[in-house]
């Protein structure tokens, strides 16, 4: 999942060379978080659901949690498809993997 520093590490420090990577593991890790974060949308919305014995407000609740959820979701997915369009119309395929050299 994460991308492993290698040359771009000189003496021990850092170089430039590395901020395409630094980028994409943080990507990575933000999306981690988003697929993990609407998921427990879901359960949680899941949990109202089957725990409203019928009242309408706690109903609404659940709904919303899961709208929510999927809206977080669809947004985060959505994103990446505009990213993969844009390089696709403009020929800069690069920008899908944060290349700075193109």
């Amino acid at each position: 999942m994460f991308k492993d520093w290698g040359g771009c590490v000189v003496n021990g420090a850092a170089t430039l060379d590395c901020l395409p990577i630094v980028f994409s593991n943080l990507l990575n890790a933000v999306s981690a978080v988003a697929g993990v974060t609407a998921l427990t949308m879901f359960i949680v919305a899941g949990i109202k659901f089957t725990s409203s014995s019928g009242d309408p407000k706690k109903l609404e609740g659940a709904k919303h949690n899961f709208s929510y959820g999927l809206l977080g979701l669809s947004v985060v997915l959505f994103s990446f498809l505009i990213i993969k369009i844009i390089a696709r119309v403009t020929g800069v395929e690069c920008i899908t993997m944060f290349g700075f050299g193109c």
